[in-house]
């Protein structure tokens, strides 16, 4: 074989690694939640890990590709000899263990690390682990039939199957493959490669069209195009080459047939346009989830979708530029109007086009509270299950990289400050079993995620008593109610575990998860009933990169308020402003009372509309507090693009409330609040 370049394999590697870790982990913790593995789970667990070994094996990774090859073995076994005498409790260990090691290994690698631990001592445990499933289930073990190795050797003893083979039989059998991979699959010559490097361990390979696939990256083009044909003899029967080929990812269709002997140059021809339909076999790429046809799904490079929304951002501005210019005022231009709407139809629609395809469901960051659920439950000796609600909803990627630490440290605090042991709840009337939920639902342009559970609650006085102790206090604990004294322990440093243990209280945490959601324009909150469990709430919005806006104007300075923050805006009537004892300005609405902030002094903005009655007054609300902006004007609703602030800007830490800027359509630069900041 020609030698290529690893490093052009190595994305895709990666990527495809790393999915199928996941949907292994899953169907572990769903047998291991059963109590027993399904024909499905089987046939799942050893089509990804075949999948992983062969991988590993061609890109050098040598140690993975051996742990997964013992995986792989016992599962073989499984399937094929469906023994009865299973602990399923203690395989699951033993497969999760292996799952890890090769976690761990993937995660060196793209940190650019060597992947060089040791896997010999687990390497033991998995052949110990078959050696007891065969001794145990001897009656249900029958040998395999050497007379027909097709029919009963795994895919991850061809190699071995091949070689002793070839020592007493020569090939008898000679083959023609034209393979059409996935639609914009992409690099499609690397996969091509990657076929070539596993078939050779069952075949001799005659030729390959096209031939240049290692040295002509444009040969993925042709590939797209006419498929990619190997010529190759083997003395494996069809239906078992149709069985290998089937375990290849992102496989459209196959043409397979079998060629004589002296065909097979005529065969190495390029295959033509109309294909025989005798033979051309179809085979479905099967799926871990939800049996969704890979055809219809693409990976796409996070950084180029993040590019294209830079652009449809730019368009979006470039957009309100032309529309909104100031020259156009008192202008009266129908066939322009006519085509400026055309040009804000055609915009709205990329705009959300592209941020659909950015938005990714809940799900794989919820299925991983699984694995921490099972075992924080063993090492606390809790017995603890998982509810999931909601996994389909989506938001953007951003959105989702910045929550799975948080919901992480959540799930953990649930499980080992909140939820009792078993015999705890049962003399409490409860279930045994202690139950967390996680639910995601969309709410307008926001989503929710709650995380809830019916354990021990809050305890008022602990968290009380700990505030007061770290001058956490800002009114008189009479004064304030369960929601507010709930939301304390969201505080830096605040714990009320009295042992450290490796889950928690250390005082490191709820601050830090708080950061995390605030990073991406969400918040938090905490509701609790002692003794009856914890809900905290995440809302998050669905994107970062376009919001709607309301445009304000402070003196010569503009500003951009998220609509969705806004409860209402008026003109405040004289009498309704007075001060409180400390002096604050506060304005009475409806019996309720709401302080007013001044923006032009909260930014020191010249303006010469200071009297309240002269500018106009914009209730915003987060969660449970709301006050009043007072501003000179509102200039309009407008869909605007966030821009990070510039460096030197984020350096003055004493500017708060900023959440980004934006350009306005007349080319003014606007800062966009951050209604948090601003009430906090």
């Amino acid at each position: 074989m020609e030698k290529i370049n690893f490093d052009l394999m190595l994305e895709p590697f990666l990527f495809e690694t790393a999915q199928q870790i996941e949907q292994l982990e899953q169907a572990i913790i769903e047998a291991d939640t059963s109590g027993y593995f399904t024909p499905e789970n089987v046939n799942d667990i050893f089509r990804n890990m075949h999948t992983i070994k062969s991988s590993a094996a061609m890109m050098q990774f040598n140690n993975m590709s051996k742990v997964a090859h013992a995986t792989e073995d016992l599962f073989f076994f499984l399937r094929e000899n469906k023994p009865t005498n299973v602990d399923s409790t203690s395989l699951c260990d033993l497969v999760l263990e292996a799952i890890d090691f090769n976690k761990n290994e993937l995660e060196k690698i793209k940190n650019g690390e060597a992947a060089t631990s040791d896997e010999a001592s687990l390497l033991v445990k998995l052949h110990d682990y078959l050696d007891l499933l065969k001794e145990s289930n001897k009656p249900n073990y029958e040998a395999p039939n050497e007379s027909a190795p097709e029919q009963t050797a795994s895919l991850s003893q061809h190699k071995t199957t091949h070689e002793s083979a070839s020592t007493s039989t020569a090939k008898n059998y000679h083959y023609q493959v034209n393979i059409h991979f996935v639609q914009d699959c992409e690099m499609e010559n690397i996969r091509a490669y990657m076929i070539i490097h596993n078939l050779q361990d069952i075949a001799n390979i005659d030729a390959y069209i096209p031939a240049d696939i290692v040295d002509n990256a444009q040969t993925a083009e042709i590939i797209r195009n006419d498929g990619f044909t190997i010529i190759f003899s083997s003395d494996y029967s069809l239906e078992h080459l149709k069985a290998f080929f089937s375990q290849i990812a992102l496989i459209d269709q196959i043409d397979l047939k079998e060629v004589k002997h002296e065909d097979k140059l005529s065969a190495a021809q390029p295959p033509q346009q109309q294909r025989s339909e005798e033979s051309k076999v179809q085979i479905a790429k099967e799926t871990h989830s939800g049996n969704t046809h890979q055809t219809k799904i693409i990976s796409v490079n996070v950084q180029k979708l993040d590019k294209l929304l830079d652009l449809v951002g730019e368009m979006v501005i470039s957009e309100a530029m032309v529309t909104q210019n100031p020259d156009l005022k008192g202008l009266h231009l129908e066939n322009f109007k006519k085509a400026s709407r055309q040009l804000t139809k055609i915009t709205s629609e990329i705009q959300d086009t592209v941020m659909s395809i950015r938005m990714v469901p809940l799900g794989p960051t919820f299925f991983k509270m699984n694995r921490i659920v099972r075992d924080m439950s063993r090492k606390l000796n809790k017995e603890v299950k998982l509810k999931i609600v909601g996994e389909e909803t989506e938001v953007d990627k951003n959105i989702i990289d910045n929550l799975g630490d948080p919901l992480i440290h959540i799930v953990r605090n649930s499980l080992d400050h909140g939820i009792e042991e078993a015999e705890e709840r049962e003399a409490l009337g409860k279930d045994r079993i202690g139950t967390i939920k996680l639910e995601a639902r969309n709410a307008g342009s926001e989503v929710l995620v709650i995380i809830e559970d019916d354990g021990r609650g809050l305890n008022r006085q602990k968290i009380l008593a700990k505030a007061a102790k770290n001058g956490l206090l800002t009114k008189q604990p009479e004064e304030m109610t369960d929601k507010e004294i709930s939301n304390l322990i969201l505080l830096p440093g605040f714990s009320t575990k009295e042992k450290v243990t490796e889950f928690s209280g250390r005082g490191v945490g709820m601050d830090v998860v708080v950061n995390n959601i605030e990073t991406v324009g969400g918040s938090i909150q905490v509701e609790s009933t002692e003794g009856k469990g914890t809900t905290i709430t995440i809302k998050i919005p669905l994107t970062l990169a376009i919001i709607d806006g309301m445009n304000l104007k402070v003196g010569e300075s503009r500003y951009t308020l998220p609509t969705t923050s806004i409860r209402e805006s008026f003109k405040p009537k004289v009498g309704e402003v007075f001060k409180d004892l400390d002096g604050n300005e506060m304005i009475m609405i409806r019996g309720c009372c709401f302080p007013i902030l001044r923006l032009h002094r909260f930014y020191h903005v010249p303006t010469k509309i200071e009297q309240l009655h002269d500018g106009i007054m914009i209730m915003i609300e987060n969660e449970n507090k709301s006050i009043c902006l007072f501003v000179d004007e509102l200039l309009g609703e407008q869909q605007v693009v966030v821009k990070a602030l510039p460096s030197y800007i984020q350096k003055i830490k004493k500017i708060h409330g900023l959440a980004g800027c934006t350009l306005l359509g007349d080319g003014s630069i606007s800062l966009i609040l951050d209604v948090n900041g601003l009430i906090a």
